[in-house]
C-alpha cells in the first residue's frame, strides 16, 4: 500500500471529507497532504487491499459493504483512500 497523495487523492478527499468528519480538516490541497501525512492515510490499490488493510489494523468489517464505510475514499480511478478518523 501506498501513501504517495497524488492530485487525484487530494481532490477526492478534499471533495469527500465530510463523510468521515464532522467538519472540514483542510480547505487547499496543501492542508489536505498534510493532513493526510499526519494521519499516515493510505492509498489501496484494489478492494482487496482495502479489506487487508481492515484485517491487519483489527478492524472489524463486513466485507461486503467495506467500500461504504466512512473511512474509505473512492478516489475514482480504482483506488481507494484509506482514513481513520
Amino acid at each position: 500500500m501506498e501513501q504517495k497523495y497524488d492530485d487525484a487523492v487530494v481532490k477526492c478527499f478534499l471533495e469527500h471529507q465530510l463523510q468521515l468528519f464532522p467538519e472540514e480538516v483542510a480547505q487547499t490541497p496543501e492542508e489536505a497532504r498534510e493532513f493526510l501525512e499526519e494521519v499516515f492515510a493510505q492509498v489501496a490499490s484494489s478492494k482487496k487491499e482495502v479489506i487487508r488493510y481492515f484485517e491487519d489494523e483489527g478492524i472489524d468489517f463486513d466485507a461486503k459493504t467495506i467500500l461504504e464505510e466512512a473511512e474509505v475514499f473512492d478516489v475514482g480511478d480504482g483506488r481507494f483512500l484509506i482514513v481513520e478518523g
